[in-house]
């Protein structure tokens, strides 16, 4: 009997779990950034571009303190990630969601970056979501 190819790794092979240590490490690296984009947003907001009327109208301030927030959790999470801890991935997975939702919100003052980190969420929540903990399989 022929056997059909799969679309996707086995969910514990190491290819996946590779792909699991490097979604913790992309959200802990994200959440850092995000704690910096925060700061700069909510100390000089010169840094970023002005613009006009737009739908989702937050001071440069209240998008600095709201990336601060999820920055924060997306540094405890991707920490919790690497560790292994079996809340990380839900979690992981939530903040991700919410982050590609905030990046998406924020293109206007930051559009290359917000695109950036938009990919990355979106890796961080297929990592998660594939990932089933288990024995390694080859």
């Amino acid at each position: 009997m022929a056997q059909q190819a799969h679309s996707t790794p086995p969910p514990n092979s190491g290819w996946v779990t590779g792909g699991v240590v490097f979604g913790g490490v992309l959200m802990l690296v994200n959440g850092i950034l995000a704690i910096l984009q925060g700061i700069s947003a909510i100390s000089a907001d010169d840094v970023w571009a002005r613009i006009g009327d737009y739908v989702y109208k937050i001071s440069l301030t209240g998008w600095g303190w709201i990336l601060v927030v999820l920055g924060v959790l997306a540094a405890v999470t991707g920490v919790g990630i690497l560790r292994g801890a079996e809340w990380a991935r839900a979690i992981g997975i939530a903040l991700a969601v919410l982050s590609v939702i905030i990046q998406f919100l924020f293109l206007p003052y930051s559009p290359i970056w917000s695109i950036i980190l938009i990919g990355i969420g979106v890796f961080v929540i297929w990592a998660l979501a594939v990932y089933q903990p288990g024995p390694r399989t080859p």
